[in-house]
């Protein structure tokens, strides 16, 4: 929210040093979709969005996150590493696809990290940082929209077929799995 940003302040204030960060390769911008339909741009709303810094590392040195933290396992680290390893999902889904990434949202019921299309297929996708691939969310968009496949990027094996869940660090080869 621009209301977050500094106190007073609105969007159209903002617009341009926002857009200045995107074009300058410093954040990427994902939009939220109501409907998951071709082509996804059209049902962008540009209004509702979230930002993610180009690099895991910059993000955790902005973060003022030691390194130990990361390689110790610890737990007081469990609640920023979700959002360090979906920042780390959108990095690689953007090096692989060319097109716009968005995120789907449900009148606050649910959340789907990501929706992307591949050809005539749009594929949700679902990040965990752990082994657990239980995905309330996820299981929501699926009731209601039905996805030929659908994805679970997690630290568990490869596997599924309609729900795939692609490891994180095969996430590269994505679409040799779809």
């Amino acid at each position: 929210m621009y209301s977050n940003v500094k106190k007073g302040l609105r969007g159209k204030d903002l617009e341009d040093a926002l857009q200045w960060l995107i074009n300058a390769g410093l954040i990427y911008k994902v939009s939220k979709i109501e409907k998951p339909f071709i082509p996804l741009e059209a049902y962008a709303d540009q209004d509702y969005f979230k930002l993610y810094m180009p690099d895991i590392g910059l993000l955790r040195k902005i973060a003022r996150l030691p390194a130990e933290a990361i390689l110790e396992r610890n737990n007081l680290f469990v609640k920023f590493k979700g959002a360090l390893t979906e920042n780390y999902v959108l990095c690689e889904l953007i090096k692989i696809q060319n097109e716009n990434i968005y995120y789907w949202k449900s009148q606050n019921i649910a959340e789907v990290d990501f929706v992307i299309g591949f050809g005539t297929k749009i594929i949700p996708i679902e990040v965990k940082s752990e082994r657990n691939i239980k995905a309330r969310s996820l299981a929501e968009y699926r009731k209601k929209y039905n996805p030929e496949i659908s994805i679970i990027v997690s630290m568990s094996n490869l596997g599924g077929e309609k729900l795939r869940n692609i490891p994180l660090y095969l996430l590269w080869k994505i679409k040799d799995y779809l």
